[in-house]
């Protein structure tokens, strides 16, 4: 058999990617075609009958639940004939709030077979962000729980329908087999973003098609193979949880699992080592909470990839988990407009995982860093990250530098540079070298007002240590003598905990506004 005639998951190294892909190679991994496509047959239907576990979900109380392709295929396929008897159309957003569990995955799968729009939402949004975005999705009906049906504020408005072991089992007598009629065009989920920057939370709409470039990330950004078992402890209500960590590794017939409920290390690490997953994709804040809860001791894994996205990771965190489960955390580098952009390659064993790097581009992205003017920088030289699409150079709003091998490096948001006395100090930076302390489990670094330098750097740290001047002189120290005198931070507060986004990244805007309170100065 020549290598054209071989698929693109027979290939694993970085040459191989180069060499190989195409994105009409993308699509023979898949049933469909731009003229019938449906993302639930892609993840579901096609891998079914088959007994073997499809996903697992770890849940708070100890319990593993195990969730078949067989048994997805048959309930999700009631779920949409529920839908179709409920006059739910073509096109019509249903709103998803619920835990991972058989509910969430069946509503998931059935809304998308029976032609409808996800709208996933996640369950520990308030009633003021679950009302926001219910209406900006123009949602009728809304598939959760109980518990959540009491904070949706304008419930007339809407036909909530509670989704349990129950609902399921009444719906028992509908037929297990549904036969999609969508096309690759055709919308599919709508996705709000975490970002805190508008009033209204901004909303990227998925197509059916959205899965053929899913399958790049999936194959270059998370390295997932046949063969592989698969693990995202992040939200499905989110889309790192959604689309890397449910549906691109479901399409290629991978099992995959997450963690219901909020985030547990030591619940992740149990379940990890339970179920020899191979296989994992998590935000940098899960590792390093994995680091921190120091209960992979004692424990055996069969990890061979790992990778991680959303935020930067710091030196000693990735340093840990390399030592821990003996192979590198992989960066994934990406936005809502693009997907996936810079990565690792996990399993090639032809490129280095430079630490701190973002990686090398996905075959066919082409990636460079621009000064103000448009201008390509030399190597080394901090600019903005843009990437070539449609044959303009699209903007990322992010600060990075290319290194002469090829490989990026990020250096924060443009909103988390902070020019103080002149001097242009990237916040990351700032934040990884502080978290290099071993007494340090997490900090959030922005600038705040300063009537002589115009801003100065702050601190927020989390720490087990007390927090007096001693500490806060070692913090100061190791900024200065290992990234540069005029970049340590002039003000410390040692905090309890670090204000959060839904995803979990810490909420710099949120830290400024409360920057403004008793800290240690200097």
């Amino acid at each position: 058999m020549t290598e054209q005639n071989l698929l693109l998951t027979q290939f694993s190294t970085f040459a191989d990617a180069q060499e190989q892909f195409s994105k009409e190679r993308l699509w023979d991994l898949l049933d469909g075609n731009e003229e019938k496509l449906n993302l639930a047959h892609e993840c579901i239907d096609r891998h079914a009958p088959s007994d073997e576990t499809a996903i697992i979900v770890s849940h708070a109380d100890g319990h593993d639940e195990l969730i078949s392709w067989t048994e997805l295929a048959a309930i999700s396929s009631r779920v949409a004939h529920y839908l179709v008897s409920c006059r739910v159309a073509k096109g019509d957003r249903v709103a998803l709030m619920l835990d991972p569990g058989l509910p969430f995955y069946a509503c998931l799968f059935g809304i998308l077979k029976a032609g409808a729009v996800v709208v996933p939402l996640f369950t520990l949004f308030g009633p003021e962000a679950i009302a926001v975005r219910l209406r900006e999705a123009g949602a009728g009906l809304v598939l959760t729980n109980a518990e959540k049906e009491a904070e949706i504020v304008e419930l007339d408005q809407y036909t909530v329908q509670i989704v349990d072991a129950p609902f399921l089992e009444r719906l028992s007598h509908l037929p297990d087999r549904f036969g999609p009629q969508t096309k690759a065009s055709d919308p599919a989920i709508l996705q709000f973003t975490s970002g805190t920057t508008r009033d209204i939370p901004a909303a990227v709409m998925q197509r059916h098609k959205s899965i053929v470039i899913l399958l790049m990330s999936a194959l270059y950004a998370t390295g997932i193979r046949p063969g592989d078992r698969f693990f995202s402890p992040s939200s499905p209500g989110w889309s790192h949880g959604l689309w890397p960590g449910t549906l691109s590794p479901l399409a290629l017939g991978v099992p995959t699992g997450t963690i219901a409920g909020r985030f547990d290390p030591v619940r992740l690490l149990r379940v990890l080592s339970k179920h020899k997953i191979s296989n994992m994709t998590a935000a940098a804040t899960h590792y390093r909470m994995i680091r921190n809860s120091g209960a992979a001791e004692g424990l055996s894994f069969a990890l061979k990839k790992l990778s991680f996205g959303g935020e930067p990771m710091d030196d000693t965190t990735s340093r840990y988990i390399e030592e821990t489960f003996g192979c590198p955390v992989c960066s994934i580098y990406g936005n809502s407009e693009v997907g996936a952009i810079l990565v690792h390659y996990p399993g090639a064993d032809d490129i280095e995982v430079r630490p701190g790097s973002l990686g090398k581009p996905l075959p066919g992205v082409k990636v460079e860093v621009h000064d103000g003017d448009g201008n390509r920088c030399a190597p080394n030289v901090v600019g903005e990250l843009v990437v070539l699409r449609r044959g303009e150079w699209l903007q990322t709003q992010d600060l990075g530098r290319e290194d002469p091998d090829g490989y990026f490096y990020y250096a924060g948001r443009a909103d988390d540079v902070i020019i103080s006395a002149g001097y242009t100090i990237s916040a990351v930076e700032v934040e990884n070298v502080i978290l290099q302390h071993p007494d340090i489990q997490e900090v959030g670094v922005v600038g705040v007002p300063d009537e002589l330098r115009g801003l100065v750097v702050a601190a927020f740290v989390m720490s087990d240590r007390e927090g007096n001047e001693a500490f806060t002189e070692e913090i100061r120290d190791i900024v200065r003598e290992r990234l540069g005198r005029h970049e340590y931070p002039r003000k410390v507060v040692f905090v309890t905990e670090l204000p959060k986004n839904p995803a979990g990244k810490v909420d710099r805007r949120r830290l400024r506004e409360n920057a403004v309170v008793t800290v240690v100065t200097g």
